[in-house]
């Protein structure tokens, strides 16, 4: 039954997250992602294909055929594949849906392969046929197809969950889901053009690819010349991204599944890696067992400043983004532990490289508890091929650690800290806020600290809260390395005397 007038946002938020209700007891917090996204997307598939029907029947009629009817078709729906079939089906409704999906797919390999992802839709231990059949009968209650509910309205709701669904399993969601407003202050900054490619290598639900999109639009442009890439490790996060990308009518996007460090998927036929004008990216932190085995002779020729510890892969990340970006108009941001400011070893060898290279442009410190699965603060790196005359031989450190709102269960920024911060790294430091401290600080300055980019060495008194813990890690690494190197020498002359 179609919708008499447009839904407002809230009525969408509660309609699907009473969806969401329906599965809760019986399904995990964690999988319900897994069941609603897929069946709100074929829903909205489904009367998508009607609405497009219903206007190929009014200008030829109803004996139109199936072949100029295709041409009026967004994806095309095999014959017994459509809502309606599924609602006649008197049982087996968890059969019903993977045969429809996995049939859909099929007539859409190009644009809609494996986007359904995998849940076990006719497992009744993971989900009761009971509990399937009312979510089935709740997403019936509404046509979703674009005149019904447009594409801001469906695609606020699917943030929405996002958030909710994050909220609810904190642990595991920080692999799919960034806070909007850290990917709108990544994506303000990087400022993105109607001509750039822009690539996401942990790209999650996508969010920094439609935020790019976003940020085009709202400053009046068009996304028409855009192209949009992201590649992701897990199944259900790379279909949730695909669903999230068309439902935000970012159509121009490619998503594909392999571990990025590893097997890198945007790559030439000589194994040459593609280069966009920006990336983006909020990757895993400190990452274990990422491949370091590999990356002495990486093909792809990423370690470019060396290669970082076997057991800590967050410069891998930051290596691998900057040989991602094109050599003149490339533009990198990325979220990144503290620790990657002042960590030792193979870490400092790397940054330190990057210093002298003039291509990290800016560090904003955030506030803790921003992020899903971890209370530490995390900082917010930028690199750029070619940087403005009066950034050259400097970078500009930004303290925003005191700028937050305190919720129930993590910290979060409006949308005014997200503004002033931005004001802030326009003025390249000289515009002052309320709570943020910035400076510019050469070279020269730096290398007097050993290449040491620990924000409190630069900006002490507004970021004292954070430096005491910092200082403290970096004097105890320095104190450890040369502790090692003391025990190595000392074991070197006993055994020359003949002790060991």
């Amino acid at each position: 039954m179609a919708d008499q007038q447009q839904p407002t946002q809230q009525d969408i938020e509660s309609w699907l997250w009473e969806a969401a209700n329906i599965l809760r007891g019986p399904v995990d917090p964690a999988n319900l992602r897994d069941f609603v996204f897929p069946l709100l997307f074929l829903k909205r598939l489904s009367d998508t294909w009607d609405e497009e029907q219903e206007k190929a029947v009014k200008k030829f009629g109803k004996d139109i055929d199936d072949e100029t009817a295709a041409d009026f078709h967004t994806f095309q729906i095999p014959k017994g594949c459509h809502w309606a079939d599924l609602r006649r089906a008197a049982e087996n409704h968890g059969v019903q849906i993977q045969k429809i999906m996995q049939k859909i797919e099929e007539a859409n390999p190009n644009q809609l392969a494996q986007i359904f992802g995998n849940a076990p839709w006719a497992d009744h231990n993971k989900m009761p046929p009971e509990r399937l059949e009312k979510l089935v009968n709740h997403f019936s209650q509404r046509n979703l197809s674009p005149s019904n509910v447009s594409n801001d309205l469906l695609g606020g709701g699917y943030e929405f969950l996002l958030k909710r669904f994050s909220d609810e399993s904190s642990t595991s969601a920080g692999q799919f889901f960034t806070p909007r407003a850290v990917v709108h202050l990544l994506v303000r900054i990087l400022g993105p053009k109607p001509t750039d490619s822009v690539y996401d290598p942990t790209c999650g639900s996508a969010g920094m690819l439609i935020e790019a999109a976003t940020e085009v639009k709202q400053s009046g442009g068009s996304v028409q010349r855009m192209r949009f890439y992201g590649q992701e490790v897990n199944q259900t996060s790379a279909a949730i991204g695909r669903m999230n990308l068309f439902i935000h009518e970012v159509e121009d996007a490619q998503i594909r599944r392999e571990d990025t460090l590893q097997k890198p998927k945007f790559v030439d036929a000589k194994g040459k890696l593609d280069q966009f004008d920006l990336v983006v990216a909020n990757p895993p932190f400190s990452l274990k067992d990422w491949g370091a085995d590999k990356w002495a002779t990486d093909p792809h020729k990423r370690a470019i400043g060396g290669v970082p510890p076997k057991n800590n892969g967050d410069y891998a990340w930051v290596q691998h983004m900057i040989a991602s970006m094109k050599p003149e108009t490339g533009r990198v941001g990325v979220v990144m532990p503290h620790g990657v400011l002042f960590r030792s070893g193979a870490e400092g060898a790397i940054r330190k490289h990057l210093i002298e290279s003039d291509l990290l442009e800016t560090i904003i410190g955030l506030a803790p508890n921003l992020f899903y699965g971890t209370t530490i603060p995390a900082s917010l790196m930028f690199f750029r091929a070619t940087k403005d005359k009066k950034r050259k031989k400097h970078i500009l450190f930004i303290d925003a650690s005191k700028r937050f709102g305190k919720g129930k269960a993590q910290n979060f920024l409006t949308d005014e800290d997200v503004e002033e911060v931005f004001s802030v790294y326009q003025s390249i430091g000289e515009t002052e806020k309320t709570n943020i401290s910035a400076r510019l600080v050469s070279h020269d300055e730096i290398e007097a600290n050993n290449w040491d980019l620990n924000i409190g060495r630069y900006l002490k008194a507004d970021a004292a809260e954070v430096i005491n813990v910092q200082d403290a890690l970096a004097t105890f690494d320095q104190a450890r390395t040369e502790l090692a190197a003391a025990e190595k020498e000392l074991l070197k002359k006993l055994k020359a005397a003949g002790y060991a």
